[in-house]
């Protein structure tokens, strides 16, 4: 029975005992954003809550209604649905790579768990062997070892990779058959379903026996693995999301990048503007109607509506690609490309396990250049959990050589370190053993260094034939006893009141030469130490009261004055609140990092979540935005493709509005010259293509292609992705000075040409030129003079000449294809008058170069064109990049990033983890005597 608050169990129905393992289907997890049924639904309204798709999609709603659409019924829509077709199609894919990961991952945990398939339920006594996941948390009642005690571990919990100790009570200890278990009766009652890891009380009434209290002790939790105990058998307490790892996990969001919310405003402030143009339209339409009556303008045949919000609703049609309809599906084929570019980047690729980086989502990628808090997990991430013994102090004598140890190291060093092996030594100084072989004065002190090495730990040799595998509870332990051994100190054996060595004098070995490695300080957070003078350090317990409501904003006002943050011992859900409080209270782009299922939560809640595929599973790749094999791979996903792409894609945001803000204001500029009658100066197929097909490469090419400078430079630089940081590219003042810029280049545009033809120019069959012949001149040059301005790269170069003969053939052909396809009747010839008329090709060469103009003389450059500039020319930028602000030289410096590192506690470990529990290290230890295991063997 469940209360709310507490759980009351009735242990009296032996037929719910079961002592095979259950099918663990409560195990699979998904990290899914669509199923079969909701993809339709959410996919909408994930592209409905963009202001461009809302709008489009209001605009060929309103096409639908008979005459008031000067562009026709479909201009719209069918554009909207190939958009969202494309996005739809882009989602599915990486949707589809996500639920293939989640199958591999649930499969690979349930595979040969099950004897007999059940369902797991609350009450049910289930036996858990070596190895396995626990299916639910359960309630110690007996297990192999002596005392009902068991090892787990719980790195999907808490990150935390050593072995922990857990003890039933002495009570049930001795029930170690199935018909002692389906004997017992009587109840357990415990607290109600909660998130707290760390916290649990109950008691436990057995019939005939006094009430004993249940505490952490005793439970095992859903989702930590049994380690070197034969089997355990338990009580279910709670099953499914009631678990204390499903209490702490969350749903996976829908998440939208800093440059998308802020294009949402520009594309409100654009429709903004819009109104304004179709209301000063509909306000000349009014005053020229009023001034031009139907007598005095005998000679029109008129047929204009008088109605002022008919008329404002046909300027708004007019006018609707002022908001550039392919801008999202372009953005979407740009993202996806540069995923593309993460995915195949060798640079990235770890060959020891066959890992390349991946991108999970492309809807983030800019947001990898904008990231300026770093929420990192420590063990497995920020450090592999991988030690390996190096150098040593003996008698005041340094042992261990690395003549490069203060080298810079680069990104490269860092990929090279050595994967986990049993050897765990990189120890290579002869020096050592020679004085021992020679005598030295400090032989004596060396022996016993070596021997302190191989006998103070708590390691549990194994045999397997000729071989010893050291059972160790944390990676440094492990290492020091290979170390010993790899010196001739060997650790063979332990019992309740020995460890037992086999000491050679001086072992004739040779050691093994590697590579000199040059970063034997790896992790960001050794940096940290050096460069800042405040850290916070927090535990999980402090923590929960920091994080309630009358102390946060002070924890928070704490935290951001600190170089540092580290939390130590928290729960997933902690994880993730405090990357939510920074998220919410400071406007800066977050970034969380993390190995294990326990970083989840602080993953899916960061503005990007990034994956390391470690020794802790694959739930935290699987639930990522983007995910990579080593935590160094971090420093080029940032600062070289993040900036990259946020400077791709900047550009091809700004450049669709400028095309589009110029075109449709020159739709303006011609309302003045047509009476306001809603007429438009381009064919209403050209200006249908105008976006999809005719100006669709330079933006490709610029959010696919561009690239600010060399990656060298980026890596060397890292003062260049302040520039991406701080949103120096692509902000208010930037997107102002854009429309500004189309609002000069569309007087120029439309001014020109107009004035050009003004006095007329008769060709030989007597025919004159028509509105829509300046119209498909000014469209010639207005397409001329956007493709030139998106010239940078070889690429560029293809696209915009390209774009150019693509216009040209394609105005030739649809000048001839009436009366053979019935459309465009106005269109018959046109190519032939355009094409002879001296004042188009007089306009083509000045009107681009005179809008151009002010590009090619302006000699304000910004730090990244000025590095473009000195790349072009083989000189080294770095003079440029390091003066400051007033021209001063500086000195090289990393971006100052405040990092917060969730790390394990150094409370110890494993069977060695001293956790204040009901069982101490020393009984734990002396429980063992190897000796006899080998006996046995022999025997």
């Amino acid at each position: 029975a469940v209360d709310g608050c507490a759980l009351s169990l009735a242990l009296c129905a032996p037929a719910r005992a079961n002592m095979s393992c259950p099918l663990n289907k409560i195990h699979c997890r998904s990290t899914t954003k669509y199923g079969i049924l909701t993809f339709l639904p959410r996919f909408l309204y994930e592209q409905i809550r963009r202001a461009a798709n809302a709008f489009f999609l209001f605009i060929a709603l309103m096409q639908q209604i008979p005459d008031v659409s000067p562009t026709g019924r479909y201009t719209t829509l069918v554009p909207l649905i190939f958009i969202l077709t494309v996005a739809g199609i882009k989602e599915i894919i990486e949707d589809y790579k996500r639920h293939k990961a989640d199958n591999t991952i649930n499969k690979k945990k349930t595979t040969g768990m099950a004897r007999v398939p059940v369902n797991v339920a609350v009450g049910d006594i289930v036996k858990v062997t070596n190895g396995q996941h626990l299916p639910a948390d359960m309630v110690i009642v007996s297990s192999s070892e002596p005392q009902a005690m068991c090892y787990i571990e719980t790195s999907n919990l808490d990150g935390e990779t050593n072995l922990k100790i857990r003890q039933g009570l002495s009570l049930t200890a001795g029930l170690q058959t199935l018909e002692d278990l389906m004997s017992l009766s009587g109840r357990l009652e415990c607290e109600g379903p909660n998130r707290h890891l760390y916290d649990f009380t109950g008691t436990l009434r057995l019939d005939n026996q006094n009430p004993v209290p249940l505490g952490p002790d005793q439970v095992l939790l859903r989702g930590a693995q049994l380690r070197n105990t034969q089997w355990v058998a338990g009580i279910v307490v709670y099953t499914g999301h009631d678990s204390k790892l499903m209490q702490n996990s969350t749903k996976a969001p829908l998440k939208r990048s800093n440059v998308e919310r802020v294009t949402n405003m520009q594309i409100l402030v654009l429709f903004g503007i819009l109104l304004v143009m179709a209301l000063v339209s509909s306000v000349g339409a009014a005053i020229w109607n009023r001034e031009h009556t139907d007598e005095a303008c005998w000679y029109l045949s008129r047929d204009i509506s008088t109605n002022f919000a008919y008329n404002l609703l046909t300027f708004i049609i007019l006018y609707n690609n002022l908001i550039p309809i392919s801008l999202l599906v372009t953005l979407e084929v740009v993202k996806f490309t540069q995923a593309l570019f993460i995915n195949w980047d060798m640079e990235m690729y770890y060959s020891e396990t066959d890992t390349p980086a991946m991108a999970r989502t492309s809807n983030l990628n800019e947001e990898l250049g904008q990231v300026k808090y770093l929420f990192s997990d420590k063990t497995g991430t920020l450090t592999c959990n991988i030690m390996h013994f190096k150098k040593c102090t003996i008698a005041g004598i340094t042992y261990g050589h690395f003549p490069d140890l203060d080298c810079d190291r680069s990104m490269e060093d860092f990929s090279n370190l050595p994967s986990n092996s049993n050897n765990s030594t990189e120890f290579d100084d002869p020096t050592l053993i020679q004085n021992i072989e020679k005598n030295h004065p400090t032989w004596p002190q060396i022996c016993e260094f070596l021997t302190m090495m191989a006998v103070c730990h708590t390691v549990v040799p194994e045999r397997e034939g000729d071989q010893i595998i050291y059972q160790a509870s944390s990676p440094d332990e492990g290492a020091l006893v290979k170390a010993a051994k790899g010196l001739g100190f060997v650790f063979t054996a332990r019992t309740p009141h020995s460890v037992i060595i086999e000491a050679v004098s001086v072992p004739k070995f040779v050691q093994a030469t590697r590579a000199t490695l040059t970063a034997h300080c790896s992790t960001l957070g050794d940096s940290l130490r050096k460069e800042n003078d405040l850290a916070l350090i927090i535990d999980g317990q402090t923590l929960k009261y920091a994080l309630s409501f009358e102390l946060r904003q002070a924890f928070l006002d704490l935290a951001l004055s600190c170089k540092a943050v580290i939390c130590c011992r928290v729960s997933p859900l902690q994880k993730s609140e405090i990357v939510d409080m920074v998220k919410k209270h400071v406007k800066a782009i977050t970034l969380a990092i993390g190995d294990g299922a326990n970083d989840v939560g602080m993953i899916q809640t960061a503005h990007v979540g990034v994956g390391i595929s470690g020794n802790e599973g694959m739930q935290a790749t699987n639930s990522s935005d983007y995910s990579i094999a080593q935590f160094c791979y971090l420093e080029k996903l940032l600062l070289v493709h993040g900036a990259w792409s946020y400077n791709r894609v900047t550009k091809c945001i700004l450049y669709c509005f400028y095309k589009n803000v110029v075109l449709y204001i020159i739709e303006l500029w011609f309302a003045f010259v047509n009476g306001f009658s809603g007429q438009i100066l381009f064919e209403r197929w050209c200006i249908g293509l105008y976006n999809v097909i005719f100006t669709a490469l330079p933006p490709f090419t610029l959010g696919i292609f561009d690239r600010p400078c060399s990656q060298q430079n980026m890596l060397r630089f890292p003062q260049l992705y302040r520039i991406t940081q701080n949103a120096e590219g692509f902000n208010t003042r930037v997107f102002w000075g854009h429309c500004i810029n189309a609002l000069i280049h569309s007087v120029i545009l439309f001014w020109f040409p107009l004035k050009m033809l003004e006095h007329d120019s008769p060709f030989s069959n007597g025919q004159g030129n028509d509105y829509l012949f300046a119209g498909n001149m000014v469209y010639t040059v207005s397409a001329d003079t956007f493709v030139r301005s998106a010239v940078h790269t070889t690429f560029s170069h293809l696209a915009v000449w390209g774009s150019m003969a693509l216009w040209m053939v394609f105005f030739a052909v649809y000048s001839y294809i009436w009366p053979t396809i019935p459309i465009a009747p106005d269109m018959r010839g046109q190519a032939d008058r355009v094409m002879q008329c001296w004042h188009f090709w007089l306009g083509l060469v000045l009107v681009p170069t005179a809008c151009l103009l002010k590009d090619f003389a302006w000699t304000a450059k910004s730090l990244l064109e000025e590095v473009q500039e000195l790349e072009a020319r083989a000189v080294d930028p770095g003079a440029t990049v390091l003066r400051d602000s007033s021209g001063r030289r500086c000195s090289v410096k990393r971006e100052k990033s405040v990092l917060v590192s969730f790390c394990i506690s150094a409370d110890g470990y494993a069977f060695s983890q001293e956790e204040h529990g009901v069982v101490s290290q020393s009984q734990v230890v002396r429980s063992y005597d190897t000796t006899r295991h080998v006996a046995s063997r022999k025997g």
